[in-house]
């Protein structure tokens, strides 16, 4: 694997973009997304929700997946407390 330096924190933070991506990058996505759902799976509640506005809809989409993570969290701290600081 190559070392890279970079004279600008800017500079490498551009260098993690992808900004031509083919085939097997999406595909590399793909396989990422679906290893995060099978680790820990998200579900939201049922039904069909009216908003106002799309910031609306994205707070509640976000105010969901905080408490998924919190839950996520919660649980690993019961199950295996001497591993958390």
């Amino acid at each position: 694997m190559p070392v890279y330096k970079y004279t600008s924190f800017e500079k490498a933070k551009r260098a993690l973009w992808n900004f031509h991506p083919d085939r097997t990058y999406f595909e590399q996505v793909a396989e990422l997304w679906n290893l995060a759902d099978n680790i820990a799976p998200i579900s939201y509640p049922q039904g069909i929700f009216r908003y106002r506005t799309i910031e609306e809809a994205n707070r509640q989409r976000e105010e969901w997946e905080i408490a998924h993570a919190k839950n996520v969290l919660l649980e690993r701290r019961l199950l295996h407390p001497d591993e958390m600081g």
